[in-house]
């Protein structure tokens, strides 16, 4: 079977707000409209992948909303697939790497997110995916101050979220991003990883444009793989040390470029900076850098493929060329990987 193509649905709302210099988030339900409009040559997208909080998702919602909400998305010809548990201080949860209370927060962020899977699967929209988490502790400086001592915490209370999860039949995958302490590097988040120690549970979701990011070590440079003015073959030599690394681990994916700089909006700062597919100063060769990721994807259980362009301005992703754009890279994707 090929590989389904999701859209993201959180662009639509990380990095947006009511604060000053802050872009409106743009509604679920617009969303799915880009999501339908996009096609390519007769493909269009498969389904979607969702964010599990409000405005999008009221994470607190009857059994019967959600069963509406998988409805709606079913009705529009789509699937739903990988969801992203609300783990985040201000949503339901807390840092994991926090006390007592912060770190219970967590756990019920991911009771929270398996109930909602539980309803979308029993529905029959949701039929792969997982549940994607991070460490939910903005930046690095805490890390820093007990480094080994901090990675074992937030180890801890990754494993008790694996245990939750798979009383729900779910997977959890953790975010490769360098804004998440403890993940912040390729070589940190493989320690995590190593020390959660629960591969048939918590596994890695590769980013392209936050993995670029690792490469450079922008937030750890004990751990760059490569120096700025870097060569073709240096740049692929260093992809496959680190995709070697991470590959094993990986249960999610997802297609995004990077020009090589960090963005931010808000609260979400230094980040990761997702381009448009085809941004002349992208730094990736999309479909070969994916090849990487996904070879032997089947064996770790990935059904489905997701794009992802948090802080896009809304002006992009309003205009109809960008999801073309971006549907047209995942199906190259998804047909040179087979």
């Amino acid at each position: 079977m090929s590989l389904k193509l999701h859209n993201a649905m959180w662009p639509g709302l990380v990095g947006k707000g009511d604060e000053e210099g802050l872009e409106p988030a743009i509604s679920f339900d617009r969303m799915l409209e880009l999501t339908t409009t996009a096609e390519v040559n007769g493909q269009k997208f498969d389904g979607i992948d969702c964010f599990l909080f409000k405005p999008h998702t009221d994470p607190n919602a009857s059994d019967e909303e959600l069963r509406a909400i998988a409805d709606k998305i079913a009705g529009m010809g789509l699937n739903i697939g990988s969801l992203v548990a609300p783990v985040w201080p201000g949503t339901v949860g807390d840092s994991a790497m926090g006390n007592e209370a912060s770190r219970a927060k967590f756990l019920e962020a991911i009771r929270v997110a398996c109930r909602i899977a539980k309803v979308f699967n029993e529905h029959g929209a949701r039929k792969y995916g997982v549940i994607r988490i991070d460490s939910a502790e903005f930046g690095v400086a805490h890390w820093r101050q007990d480094p080994a001592g901090n990675t074992k915490v937030i180890a801890k209370t990754f494993q008790e979220a694996a245990r939750i999860a798979a009383d729900h039949g779910e997977r959890l995958a953790v975010e490769g991003e360098i804004c998440w302490a403890g993940m912040h590097s390729w070589r940190d988040v493989l320690d995590l990883l190593e020390a959660v120690g629960m591969p048939e549970t918590v596994g890695f979701q590769a980013d392209l444009a936050h993995t670029y990011l690792y490469l450079m070590g922008y937030n750890a440079p004990e751990h760059a793989l490569l120096k700025p003015g870097y060569s073709e073959q240096e740049f692929y030599a260093a992809y496959e040390v680190m995709v070697g690394k991470l590959r094993p681990w990986l249960i999610d994916f997802h297609v995004a470029q990077n020009d090589g700089q960090v963005h931010g909006a808000g609260s979400h700062d230094k980040t990761g900076k997702h381009c448009l597919a085809d941004d002349p100063n992208g730094k990736l060769y999309i479909t070969r850098c994916a090849q990487y990721w996904l070879k032997d994807y089947r064996e770790r259980g990935i059904q489905h493929i997701c794009w992802d362009g948090c802080m896009f301005p809304n002006a992009a992703l309003e205009n109809a060329t960008t999801w073309n754009t971006i549907l047209s890279a995942m199906i190259d994707v998804r047909d040179t990987v087979g």
